[in-house]
């Protein structure tokens, strides 16, 4: 028998929290992601840790931005080696996506995408052989708190695992990198750091939406080489050893070609390889550079992971082009300034390759949420460079609760205001929105807009239930 057991009263429980998700499903509603989770662990609080303990295998990714794709890169990979991994795959990740997963999927082996503030109690329920950390970003600051509390909490989690728990890691962000410093980790090659090496990606300068300026360890400001996407880049601390460490799968060559995805020499300890990605920005590559190390540390070979990333297809949200009335529209979900900052850099450089000599720019649809998913302090779209827009967009139509704000950051970015079109409503907005001579709109959406956007497109039949 597992470590967890079963027990007829435990399968008892885990029929009806199967039975509760098929009729939540079938009904349309949604909710087929968390309530089957949600009410096994009202029934059984130990449910992820008795079905987590009959897997084989077991990966954790975590991250503020990027997770879900990332989560997504290692599942193909994992596919294109013949493996099916156990995943909640439509990225609802706390501890009830997890527990629904397990609940509802077959499998040996486990691939969890996690919430950064549910992380460590994932971790102490999961023992997973493997952790992805990808980088640690503000968001949300009325339910995480400030940066360095989360990077804390996961310190502490990183050490109780020491010699138990491979990590993959961010060289690039300082306060992920620090977490792989000990040194006992290093000596039992318990550590693979990624990163780009590639300095003509680098920003101009450091963003506004720059967040690790100080060094964990000794507090002095860390000086920055480069920069790549907000605090990612190269730095150093002038006060200790707390630099950059040297990435074992690192993008030596970039080439950004905006909604149609980029090109990137890579060099792994596997050797090198040329990765054609078919999703947009720099972000993207970043979190490739996480699947190929993930991937090669559970012994998916270097070909066949590249393969599978050349043919990724875009994870819920995050770059999916769906025809609405015969318009594409292709949606990017915005929840922070970092991401926010990287869809705007590949909206200005798709804007310089599709406006055309009418001088007419790109077709936006902006809707802003402030529920509790999204965080109900929306003060964050002030640190966002919607400056980058000026001069790209020809309309915005402004949705979501917060419509009025995201319209009037807008006109203080430089939009010209007769381009704004307020309308909260969502379905209204965008029905207005495709309705207009254009041609690709381009849909960025906060968390709860995405899921609203999504259900409104599914119960019009344009694109599958995001909870299947």
């Amino acid at each position: 028998m597992t470590r967890g057991g079963s027990g007829v009263g435990f399968r008892s429980k885990l029929a009806l929290a199967r039975a509760t998700g098929s009729l939540s499903r079938r009904s349309g509603r949604g909710g087929g992601t968390t309530l089957p989770g949600r009410l096994l662990l009202r029934m059984a609080p130990d449910a992820v840790e008795r079905l987590g303990s009959e897997l084989d295998r077991c990966a954790i990714v975590s991250a503020t931005n990027g997770k879900t794709t990332t989560a997504g890169m290692i599942a193909a990979a994992l596919r294109a080696a013949g493996r099916e991994p156990v995943h909640n795959r439509a990225g609802s990740n706390m501890n009830w996506g997890v527990a629904t997963a397990l609940l509802e999927q077959p499998g040996s082996e486990g691939l969890f995408e996690v919430d950064e503030a549910w992380l460590p109690q994932m971790v102490d329920q999961l023992e997973p052989d493997l952790v992805v950390l990808a980088n640690l970003f503000r968001d949300q600051l009325d339910r995480y708190g400030e940066l360095e509390r989360l990077a804390d909490e996961w310190a502490t989690m990183v050490e109780r695992r020491a010699g138990k728990t491979r990590f993959v890691l961010n060289a690039d962000d300082p306060l992920v990198a620090d977490l792989g410093r000990d040194r006992e980790l290093r000596r039992r090659e318990g550590v693979v750091y990624f990163g780009i090496e590639d300095g003509s990606q680098a920003l101009p300068e450091l963003q506004h939406a720059h967040d690790a300026k100080h060094c964990r360890r000794c507090g002095s400001p860390y000086t920055y080489e480069r920069a790549f996407v907000g605090h990612l880049g190269h730095y150093e601390c002038p006060n200790c050893e707390a630099d950059r460490p040297l990435p074992d799968v690192a993008a030596t060559e970039i080439e950004l070609r905006g909604m149609d995805g980029s090109r990137a020499a890579i060099r792994t300890p596997a050797g090198p390889a040329e990765l054609e990605l078919p999703l947009p920005g720099l972000y993207n590559v970043y979190n490739a550079l996480a699947a190929i190390a993930t991937a090669l540390q559970l012994g998916v070979e270097l070909e066949r992971v590249v393969i599978a990333l050349h043919e990724i297809e875009s994870a819920f949200g995050r770059v999916e082009t769906i025809a609405v009335a015969g318009v594409p529209v292709s949606i990017m979900l915005i929840k922070n300034p970092a991401g926010a900052n990287e869809v705007l850099r590949t909206l200005k450089l798709e804007a310089a390759r599709e406006t055309g000599a009418d001088g007419a720019g790109l077709d936006l649809w902006i809707a802003l949420n402030d529920g509790i998913a999204d965080g109900r302090d929306v003060s964050w779209i002030w640190d966002a460079d919607f400056e980058l827009l000026c001069g790209s967009v020809r309309r915005v139509f402004c949705s979501g609760t917060r419509a009025p704000e995201i319209a009037l950051r807008l006109k203080y970015a430089g939009i010209d205001p007769g381009a704004l079109e307020v309308e909260p409503s969502i379905e209204r907005s965008l029905d207005r929105a495709v309705s207009l001579p254009a041609g690709r709109l381009f849909a960025l959406p906060t968390y709860t807009a995405l899921l609203e956007l999504r259900t409104l497109l599914s119960a019009r039949g344009l694109a599958p239930e995001y909870w299947r």
